[in-house]
């Protein structure tokens, strides 16, 4: 049976890129992400930008809750992000 999106178990995550880009993303299970990711196999951007390394991670959230703060994350500008993701809602 899945799982409800409504679990708390959504988060939101910051990478750091090769290229000294960061990506931002949501999850409901960090450590498979982060695998996936390393591979290459879980996104186009950092596939190209490889390796990454997690820099941060919100607190646990709804999956909706999570998409919000993943876009509202986006629009901060890179010098800020970490600081707005970790400070405001952890």
């Amino acid at each position: 049976m899945a799982q409800s999106t409504t679990t708390k178990n959504w988060v939101v995550y910051i990478l750091s890129c090769r290229d000294n880009t960061m990506y931002t993303g949501i999850t409901n299970n960090v450590e498979k992400r982060l695998i996936t990711h390393s591979k290459g196999t879980a996104s186009r951007y950092t596939r190209a930008r490889l390796p990454v390394k997690l820099m941060a991670v919100s607190k646990c959230m709804s999956k909706s809750e999570a998409l919000r703060l993943e876009i509202k994350t986006k629009k901060q500008p890179k010098e800020k992000k970490i600081k707005y993701l970790v400070a405001g809602f952890n």
